[in-house]
């Protein structure tokens, strides 16, 4: 099943992108289920997921900003998997498309359509909750008329990953965080839950196949 997003509805980096208005390019989204979320006192259960950019350019010493194994830093932004109208999702979208949703496409948004499209990310460091300082995108812009006849090609695999149809080859190359964080989610145990009744079953361990304590005659 595809990952959509309606309107009612990577590997680490340890080197952080610096601040800047920054070219970069979407190859990964990751479903990430449904995860508690605390704001204001008020907690709900929501489903996330993560979008991950590449970063193409040079830093303010005219650097060009990569890992150490030379390979395009990454960024990403977590999102509630929502086109509300005030989600952030939408507001997001919106500005990187230049325009706002039609009534059709609320109804349904594929987020593949995402994937390898280029964008002008505005990178921002703040504080979080905890006193530690982040890199965090602010905005997701689009890529200006006169840059698009010049665009590099992309680095990384475009990849989605979806909880309907997990690909595990890809959900072994992410962060022991990560995986933490989607094994949390309910999708992932109900899933996984499945699994082992199934696997039960075929192995005739299953509980209606053991002995009952009271006999039949």
């Amino acid at each position: 099943m595809a990952l959509i997003a309606k309107e009612g509805s990577g590997g680490q980096t340890f080197t952080p992108v610096p601040p800047g208005m920054h070219l970069a390019r979407c190859y990964r989204i990751v479903d990430c289920g449904t995860q508690k979320s605390e704001y204001l006192g008020q907690v709900k259960n929501l489903h996330k997921i993560m979008i991950q950019f590449e970063i193409h350019g040079d830093d303010e010493d005219g650097n060009p900003i990569i890992t150490n194994k030379g390979e395009p830093m990454s960024i990403s932004k977590n999102f509630t998997l929502s086109l509300a109208e005030k989600a952030t999702l939408r507001v997001d979208l919106k500005n990187w498309r230049g325009r706002d949703f039609t009534a059709d496409e609320l109804r349904g948004f594929e987020l593949k359509n995402l994937l390898g499209v280029w964008a002008m990310l505005s990178v921002v460091r703040a504080a979080g909750n905890n006193g530690k300082e982040y890199t965090n995108i602010s905005t997701i812009n689009p890529v200006p008329k006169s840059l698009k006849a010049s665009l590099p090609e992309g680095h990384n695999k475009a990849q989605i990953f979806s909880l309907d149809e997990p690909d595990m080859v890809l959900f072994e190359t992410f962060s022991d965080f990560l995986r933490a964080k989607i094994e949390s989610s309910p999708e992932w145990k109900s899933r996984s839950y499945q699994k082992e009744q199934i696997a039960s079953a075929k192995s005739g361990t299953s509980f209606d196949d053991m002995d009952s304590d009271v006999p039949f005659n």
